[in-house]
C-alpha cells in the first residue's frame, strides 16, 4: 500500500514539475516546446529526472536559437565597389560603317532601354571612376548624329562611364562657333551634375577602337589621333582637333575655350596654345587605339574657313585670360531630353556673316 502511495506521489510530483516548466516557458516567450522523441517515465528511478533535464536543455537551446534569430541584423543592399581601371568588356578594334538606312528610331530601339532620359548611363554593378559629360557642338547634322549615337553609346557603356550626352545646338543661321558652343555645353552640364571630366567631340567622328577611353587623365587628352581623313596619321604635332578631354580643373586652368573664333579653323590650335601656356602637356593614345572614321560631308553653310582666325593664334598668351569661360555670353532657347541625348539649343549672338 505504501509502495503504491509513494509511486503515485512520485508520479504526481513529476507531472506537476512538467506542467510548471511548460507554464514558465510559455509565459516568457509565448511559444510551446514540442516533444520530438519518446521519453521513459519510469517512476522510482533516475530515468524521469534525466528526461526532465533533457527537456529543459532542449527548451533552452530553442530559446537561444530564437534569440539569435531575433538579434540578426536586417539584410542590407550590397555596397558597390569602384569600377576597375581597365573595363573588362572592351573588345578592341571595331568595324565602323555608316549605313544610310540607319535611323534614330532604330538606335532608340537598340539602346534606349539601357539609358536613362537625356542620354544618361551609370554602371549597375560598380561605381564609375569618373563622371563624364560628353559635349558636342551641333547644327543641322542629324544624319551624322544617328551614326555617332549608334556607335558611341555601346562604347561608353562598355567603358563603364557615368556619363550623359549633351548636344549643344546653335540657334539661327549665323556664323558657326564651335568653341563657344563647347563653353556653353560645359556650363549647362554642370547645372545638372557634378561632372569631373568633359569630353568635347565633333559629331562626325567615330572611334574605331573602344580601348580609346573617353575619360580624363593627368594631362589634357587628345583622343582623335589617327583619322581616316589624314590617312590615319597625326597631321602635325600641335594638332588638338576632333575629340579631346579635359578635367574640370584643366579646363578652368586655361579659362575654357576661346569665344572669338567664328567660322571654321583655328580654335583647336588656340586651345593647344592655352594648354602649353599653363605649363601642361598633351597626352594621346597610340595611333592604333586612336583611330577614327569620319562621316563624309560637305562644308556647312556659315561655317566657311575664316581668314582672320590664324592671325589670332600668336596672341593667345595675352588674350586667353579675358577670352574664355569668364567672358561667355549666351542664352538657352530650349532643352529637350531624348532617351539618347540631351538637346540644348542656345543663342550665342552669332553674326550673320
Amino acid at each position: 500500500m505504501l509502495k503504491r502511495l509513494f509511486s503515485f506521489l512520485a508520479f504526481f510530483a513529476f507531472v506537476s514539475m512538467v506542467c510548471f516548466i511548460v507554464v514558465v516557458f510559455y509565459s516568457k516567450d509565448s511559444t510551446f516546446f514540442i516533444f520530438t522523441k519518446p521519453y521513459r517515465m519510469a517512476v522510482g528511478n533516475a530515468t524521469s529526472f534525466q528526461s526532465i533535464k533533457e527537456l529543459v536543455e532542449l527548451e533552452i537551446e530553442a530559446q537561444n536559437a530564437s534569440s539569435e534569430k531575433t538579434r540578426m541584423p536586417p539584410s542590407t543592399p550590397k555596397t558597390l565597389g569602384p569600377c576597375p581601371d581597365t573595363p573588362p568588356n572592351l573588345v578592341g578594334p571595331l568595324h565602323v560603317e555608316f549605313n544610310s538606312n540607319r535611323t534614330l528610331d532604330y538606335v532608340r530601339k537598340e539602346f534606349g532601354s539601357l539609358l536613362q532620359e537625356g542620354g544618361r548611363y551609370m554602371p549597375p554593378d560598380c561605381i564609375a571612376q569618373q563622371k563624364v559629360a560628353i559635349i558636342i557642338a551641333f547644327r543641322n547634322r542629324y544624319e551624322h548624329l544617328k551614326h555617332w549615337l549608334y556607335y558611341l553609346h555601346p562604347i561608353l557603356i562598355r567603358q563603364q562611364l557615368d556619363y550623359r550626352v549633351y548636344i549643344i545646338n546653335q540657334d539661327g543661321e549665323g556664323v558657326f562657333n564651335r568653341a563657344k558652343l563647347m563653353n556653353a555645353g560645359y556650363v549647362e552640364a554642370l547645372k545638372e551634375y557634378d561632372y569631373e571630366c568633359f569630353v568635347f567631340s565633333d559629331i562626325d567622328l567615330v572611334p574605331m577602337d573602344d580601348r580609346n577611353l573617353y575619360r580624363c587623365f593627368d594631362n589634357p587628352r587628345h583622343l582623335a589621333v589617327a583619322m581616316d581623313k589624314f590617312n590615319f596619321h597625326l597631321p602635325y604635332n600641335g594638332y588638338f582637333g576632333g575629340v579631346s578631354s579635359l578635367s574640370k580643373s584643366q579646363y578652368l586652368k586655361i579659362n575654357g575655350f576661346p569665344n572669338s573664333f567664328w567660322g571654321w579653323g583655328g580654335e583647336d590650335d588656340d586651345i593647344y596654345n592655352r594648354i602649353l601656356h599653363r605649363g601642361m602637356s598633351i597626352s594621346r593614345p597610340d595611333s592604333v587605339i586612336g583611330k577614327y572614321r569620319m562621316v563624309k560631308h560637305e562644308r556647312d553653310r556659315h561655317n566657311e574657313p575664316n581668314p582672320n582666325n590664324p592671325g589670332k593664334l600668336s596672341q593667345t598668351k595675352w588674350t586667353m585670360d579675358k577670352d574664355g569661360i569668364n567672358s561667355l555670353k549666351y542664352s538657352v532657347k530650349s532643352i529637350v531630353r531624348d532617351r539618347l541625348y540631351t538637346f540644348i539649343t542656345v543663342d550665342i549672338d552669332a553674326p550673320l556673316n
